[in-house]
């Protein structure tokens, strides 16, 4: 009896402090019914119930949260659970969660599409284009382990340059087999694992030609994932002379990155996931191996992401918050830690983000460019996850963890 109190008394002491320190250690089912309380929800599933990701059309067809336990399983996605319930729209940008979500690029520079014709490039000025934050994708099928979403519309950029934009895109779950071939690696049968992928098709729906003198789009899916302390930020990337392939990676988005939270090696990046430090890096498409990752060293949880990326392309928008001299040399891959914008202020979430994007889109009205970004977590033995991680990451989980901890 004394054992029983004391056990007791000993998880509820855990539950106040998770409750204070405001980590919700949520599983699916629970994130899941959160959102059926506030928006429509499709949920895909793999055979087995175990695999499930879902999907909001009211949010341009974003993977909100995934699992590969089912619904009593970890879930995946950072989930913005207050503002969802508030149900208020916010001026600049509504940051739902989720951990693929539909965005096109530039962000910043003379062909933004988030800045208006003479605009200052400022937070003041900066506006997430409706169609990419409030405004839903129509449902144009849907299975048990895929749907496809549709919309058109039209965008202006900063130059005053309107393009026609049709999208089609599809959100399909990958079977276990399937994932561990895009992986290249061995089944682990002490490994749960859910995987899938957007496929994300823009098409030309105007009269006139995209061309670089007017500006061109991209299309740019960003995840957004917990973070927590035990969590780490990996990129492999091509080794090589900064003359050949750029500079190893771009950090100064938000100011310099502290020498803790970011190691840049010939080749490899370990960057810190922990929601409290507000700070971004890009890697340009000749460093880029169109891969990128994270390890959760507490959850015992990897994720890898994996896109495509056309060999030898080198024209992606640039999004930087000015005029730019080189509006065609931006990034491949970035990665975003959130964290208070200023001293004493409130972060965003606090999440971490995984990004890609496509080339700038040159296309000829009718024309359509497709960029695919597959997302795998997998969960289990950290000797079976060591050998995924140095397969497709190129770096032993010892490694990850060592990285970032200070001398």
């Amino acid at each position: 009896m004394e054992l029983k109190l004391i056990t007791i008394a000993l998880v509820f002491f855990v539950s106040l402090v998770v409750f204070a320190s405001g980590v919700r250690a949520a599983n699916f089912g629970e994130d899941a019914s959160f959102l059926k309380e506030h928006t429509e929800l499709i949920v895909l599933s793999d055979a087995s119930g175990q695999g499930k990701v879902a999907v909001s059309p009211a949010w341009q067809g974003r993977v909100m949260t995934s699992t590969a336990g089912g619904d009593t399983g970890l879930s995946f996605g950072w989930i913005n659970r207050e503002l969802i319930a508030s149900g208020k729209i916010l001026e600049h940008m509504n940051a739902f969660g989720g951990e693929d979500r539909f965005w096109m690029g530039p962000e910043g520079g003379q062909f933004s599409i988030f800045f208006a014709k003479g605009a200052k490039f400022e937070f003041a000025d900066w506006q997430t284009p409706a169609i990419l934050d409030t405004l839903p994708f129509d449902v144009a099928s849907k299975s048990r382990d895929r749907a496809a979403f549709a919309a058109k519309f039209s965008l202006t950029n900063y130059s005053g340059t309107k393009f026609e934009v049709a999208v089609n895109r599809e959100v399909r779950l990958l079977d276990a087999a399937t994932t561990w071939k895009k992986l290249g690696v061995p089944p682990a049968k002490n490994v749960s694992l859910v995987a899938y992928e957007s496929d994300n098709r823009i098409t030309n729906a105007g009269q006139n030609a995209w061309q670089k003198d007017t500006g061109l789009l991209s299309v740019w899916i960003l995840g957004m994932f917990n973070p927590s302390p035990s969590t780490t930020i990996v990129v492999p990337i091509h080794a090589g002379p900064e003359s050949e392939l750029g500079v190893k990676v771009t950090s100064d988005y938000f100011g310099s990155i502290p020498p803790e939270r970011l190691v840049v090696k010939d080749d490899i990046i370990y960057f810190a996931a922990d929601g409290e430090y507000r700070s971004k890096i890009g890697i340009n498409p000749k460093r880029s191996k169109a891969v990128l990752g994270s390890y959760d060293a507490q959850n015992k949880v990897l994720t890898v992401v994996q896109f495509n990326q056309p060999e030898g392309v080198t024209d992606y928008v640039n999004s930087l918050w000015k005029l730019q001299d080189n509006p065609f040399s931006g990034d491949a891959a970035n990665a975003y830690n959130d964290g208070p914008p200023s001293p004493g202020a409130k972060p965003m979430g606090p999440f971490y983000e995984l990004e890609s994007s496509s080339p700038a889109a040159a296309l000829a009205p009718g024309e359509s460019l497709t960029h695919i970004h597959r997302t795998v977590h997998l969960a289990g033995a950290e000797a079976d996850l060591d050998a995924v991680s140095r397969a497709t990451l190129g770096v032993s989980l010892v490694e990850i963890q060592n990285a970032l901890k200070k001398p």
